[in-house]
């Protein structure tokens, strides 16, 4: 286990969620340039800071060739699968540049070059997309797992219980990660899920895994070493991992709805504070932590000048990437 590689990359994904909600709330101080309102983050935007642990900790495992399904809340996971920064960036603010054109925005991101099938907007949506991926894989007799993230409030709707099915029927190369954050959008989640919770679910689907605090990055690696290693050898498995939201649903959302206390725990469980404890623990000198802290900062502020200097993408542009059934009809 590397723990300058692991705290960096929580560093980038934490500075690349900063730097995105200050430019979705209306402007951002970059590079000594106050960004006009052209610049902000077009569409929601849903940050998972308090949660890198868990994208982290398991991405540092898989390959480039390796599979990845995202959901909403996916800035980690594509950070942590290998994407430019820039061009997420570029994609938040809507730009040509960006992975999608501009089109996507924050909640469909993808990037085939590294494996990352993509975010999703729909709830519970990239499981069975994960599925696919995986059946494709064993089809092929490709020796890569896919990934599949989703969160707490996924395991309530159908495709949850679809995909398990599915991945246990066919043995599929699936590791399904559930990030657990406590909170469907604006409501707690275990006032909304009967029974004893995800990985129990799992379970009765044939579907083993474990339980790891998502907040304690080497955790979370040593939980999916051992899982990915079956699953490479051709078993679904199901990673439960608890963490923390810290911002709302949304960048915009003043959590209202939360009781004080319960933010102030996720303050402090802060994933990346206790990474660096640990890296410290383990030997790490404090200034090559702080190093890293610092190129985090300057990627995320050059990720916004690109993003803010790359062209808007062209009017007929809105046509490609589209399905035509033919003449003049559009879907």
């Amino acid at each position: 286990m590397n723990w300058l590689d692991l705290y960096h990359t929580m560093a980038r994904i934490r500075a690349f969620e900063l730097a995105a909600e200050v430019a979705s709330q209306g402007g951002v101080q970059v590079l000594g340039a106050k960004l006009n309102d052209s610049a902000k983050v077009r569409g929601p935007l849903h940050l998972s800071i308090g949660q890198e642990a868990v994208a982290v900790g398991v991405c540092a495992h898989l390959k480039k060739e390796d599979l990845l399904t995202s959901t909403h809340r996916g800035h980690g996971h594509t950070l942590a699968k290998g994407a430019d920064m820039r061009r997420m960036m570029s994609e938040l603010f809507g730009r040509a540049d960006g992975f999608n054109g501009g089109k996507g925005g924050s909640m469909h991101i993808a990037d085939f070059t590294v494996g990352m099938l993509g975010a999703n907007g729909v709830v519970a949506a990239g499981l069975p997309i994960a599925c696919g991926a995986a059946h494709a894989l064993k089809l092929q007799k490709r020796p890569h797992v896919v990934v599949c993230f989703f969160g707490d409030g996924a395991i309530n709707r159908g495709p949850f219980l679809e995909a398990l099915n599915w991945a246990a029927v066919y043995q599929l190369p699936v590791l399904f990660v559930c990030e657990d954050n406590r909170f469907s959008a604006t409501t707690s989640t275990r006032t909304l899920t009967a029974g004893t919770g995800a990985l129990a679910r799992a379970q009765s689907l044939g579907v083993t895994g474990v339980a790891v605090d998502g907040n304690d990055v080497a955790a979370v690696y040593q939980a999916s070493a051992k899982l990915l290693q079956e699953v490479r050898a051709g078993e679904p498995r199901f990673l439960h991992a608890h963490t923390w939201r810290v911002r709302g649903h949304v960048s915009v959302d003043v959590q209202g709805y939360r009781d004080p206390n319960d933010l102030q725990g996720a303050i402090d469980a802060d994933p990346l504070l206790r990474a660096r404890q640990m890296a410290l623990q383990a030997g790490v000198a404090a200034a090559d932590l702080d190093a890293l802290d610092a190129r985090a900062q300057v990627e995320a502020d050059v990720a916004v000048e690109f993003a803010n200097q790359s062209p808007w993408p062209e009017p007929q542009a809105a046509y490609n990437d589209i399905q035509t059934l033919g003449a003049g009809v559009w879907r």
